[in-house]
């Protein structure tokens, strides 16, 4: 029997929104499956000429828990770094706004999914977090696109210390939006009351003239990423134990190296 995808995708707004909604419950993990679903679903819509925006929101109490860390062992991170860049590239230069609702857990590559968007929109008790340095690695694309959401120190703070933080202190610096009980019909309430009245081809223009800039810099930034992560830290002792320790559940000795 064929799986089922992990992702949910369908036009609203008479065609006027597209919604994406991460559907594998209750962790949501970016994987391969879900980054090539994701990938699928914006080239399918992406010259949709009636587009004005896209909610990008997922099923269950969470986001995402982040990216699966059995794809980023040394024999499968190249392959997995070069397939979710280009799909957050996609998200990013989607030419139309795209707003993310967000509940519970938002850690890892779920939040550099989300970073990739616009407006992020949390329930209160929602939390963000980049816990790669936890692992003994680090998150090429929250490097690359968090300093662009939010001033270099709290970025620094999120990207090396890995710890969360919850959905009051990421409105106060700048990484969410929007904080409401109902994330998904505030995001719809924000979309019918700011989007759905423009013209879809004026929206497709002042995207790109609004994001030009972050566009190039990111794609630029992330492929020196990649070759930091894959070129120096995946030699590392340190990063290789990181990674077994999760898997095998047990505290990482550090050789510091």
């Amino acid at each position: 029997m064929e799986a089922a995808s992990p992702l949910k995708s369908w036009l609203d707004r008479d065609g006027a929104l597209l919604r994406l909604r991460l559907s594998r419950p209750k962790a949501n993990i970016v994987d391969a499956a879900m980054i090539a679903a994701l990938a699928e679903a914006l080239t399918q819509y992406r010259r949709n000429v009636k587009l004005r925006g896209v909610l990008l929101d997922a099923e269950g109490s969470h986001f995402s828990f982040g990216a699966s860390v059995e794809e980023h062992l040394p024999d499968r991170c190249a392959g997995m770094l070069k397939s979710l860049h280009a799909m957050l590239l996609q998200l990013l230069e989607f030419p139309v706004p795209v707003l993310v609702a967000v509940q519970g857990q938002c850690l890892g590559g779920g939040l550099e999914l989300a970073l990739a968007c616009g407006r992020i929109i949390a329930a209160p008790g929602a939390q963000f977090g980049q816990p790669e340095i936890k692992l003994g690695v680090f998150a090429p694309a929250a490097s690359a696109l968090l300093p662009y959401r939010v001033n270099q120190p709290d970025a620094e703070d999120l990207l090396l210390t890995g710890r969360s933080i919850g959905a009051l202190e990421a409105h106060r610096i700048g990484l969410v939006q929007q904080v409401d009980e109902n994330p998904e019909k505030a995001a719809l309430d924000w979309f019918d009351q700011h989007l759905l009245g423009r013209s879809a081809a004026a929206l497709g223009c002042a995207t790109v003239a609004a994001r030009g800039p972050l566009q190039r810099q990111v794609r630029e930034r992330l492929a020196e990423l990649e070759r930091l992560y894959l070129d120096w830290l995946m030699r590392t002792h340190d990063a290789n134990e990181g990674l077994a320790a999760f898997l095998e559940k047990r505290q990482p000795q550090w050789t510091h190296q």
